[in-house]
């Protein structure tokens, strides 16, 4: 055999049996695993070439399985943790769970820049020609945006107002012609806070031309891309918006975290809903009829807030770090699954 090949074949098994194989088992069980793991060939395939039954070749496979004669490693880049990022997606019911390394100096930090750049390499995956993608505002989305390097075609839509107006060529609005860039389609940005004083300016503020028609789109949004808040300064962007008054009110309701000016308790369902008729955002009804919604969001101090939304059923998809998903995975019952996602109150 080639020493490029990934498969190892041996006189002497080194598994379960001691039995000898002869050559003649050895040249095609090797063949065979060659066909198979290399080549990509289907059994039937094999079994047609080697004049033997798909039974046949199922138990050669299996046999050069036991005795070593194949030896099959799973890799993945050394940031990523597999075996976690299986874990998780099974405990939420998610479609898709990338955990990532957390950085040694950063453990405990909200959001490391990482996450961003793995999440744009999923968005990649998970758009295709003719979506529209919807980025709500974040600091982790920002990240995500600005390492966008490939997009098919698709029109890029701002699902929230901006944390500050002054500051919107420099967040989520430069975030949304980003990806607009790289994909070579449409962008509709919001040039407009995401928390206005009262429901009326609110209101007057989504009849604008330029947000209206933003606005058009996000029953037509396809894959969104999501922050997560915990309820703390510096953390959460709304709870940075809000008087020490409102702060103290939305917490005697038992908020736990927040995604896109909506608010969670730590069983995922919506509180204080009265804050959304002055906010600039996406319903939370239309992120539940988004087929791909993925949320990005990492660090210990997080993670309560993560495990909130997550039960909420609203997101199908998270990118998170090592250091979040370890206390996820011990974070109370297992939730119902997140695809379930029919229950417009949550859980």
């Amino acid at each position: 055999m080639n020493s490029s090949e990934e498969i190892a074949v041996s006189g002497m098994s080194a598994g379960r049996s001691a039995v000898r194989m002869g050559p003649a088992e050895l040249v095609q069980a090797a063949a065979m695993a060659r066909r198979f793991y290399l080549e990509g060939k289907s059994k039937i395939q094999i079994a047609e070439e080697f004049g033997v039954s798909r039974f046949k070749v199922a138990r050669v496979l299996e046999t050069a399985l036991e005795r070593d004669l194949v030896r099959i490693e799973i890799r993945v880049p050394a940031e990523l943790d597999a075996e976690r990022s299986d874990a998780l997606r099974a405990r939420y019911g998610l479609r898709h769970a990338v955990v990532v390394e957390s950085p040694a100096e950063a453990e405990d930090s909200p959001d490391p820049e990482n996450l961003g750049e793995v999440a744009a390499d999923l968005l990649g995956e998970l758009v295709n020609e003719g979506d529209v993608l919807g980025l709500a505002w974040g600091r982790s989305t920002i990240h995500m945006a600005a390492a966008l390097d490939k997009l098919p075609p698709c029109t890029v839509v701002q699902l929230t107002g901006v944390y500050d107006a002054g500051t919107a060529e420099r967040g989520s609005v430069e975030a949304v012609r980003r990806a607009a860039q790289v994909s070579g389609g449409d962008a509709h940005p919001i040039y407009a806070p995401m928390l206005l004083p009262d429901a009326a300016t609110a209101a007057a503020l989504r009849n604008q031309t330029g947000i209206a028609r933003a606005f058009e789109y996000f029953d037509k949004v396809t894959v969104a891309c999501v922050s997560i808040g915990s309820w703390e300064p510096g953390i959460s962007t709304v709870h940075d918006m809000l008087s020490d008054e409102e702060r103290a009110h939305y917490a005697s309701l038992g908020v736990a975290a927040e995604m896109s000016a909506h608010l969670f308790n730590g069983e995922g369902r919506r509180v204080g809903r009265d804050l959304g008729e002055r906010c600039i955002t996406v319903k939370a009804d239309q992120l539940r009829r988004i087929p791909e919604v993925v949320a990005i969001a990492g660090g210990a101090r997080k993670a309560a807030a993560i495990d909130a939304v997550l039960r909420s059923g609203l997101v199908t998809s998270l990118v998170t770090d090592t250091s979040a998903a370890d206390v996820l995975m011990t974070s109370g019952p297992t939730p119902k699954p997140a695809l379930n996602r029919n229950d417009p109150d949550g859980p």
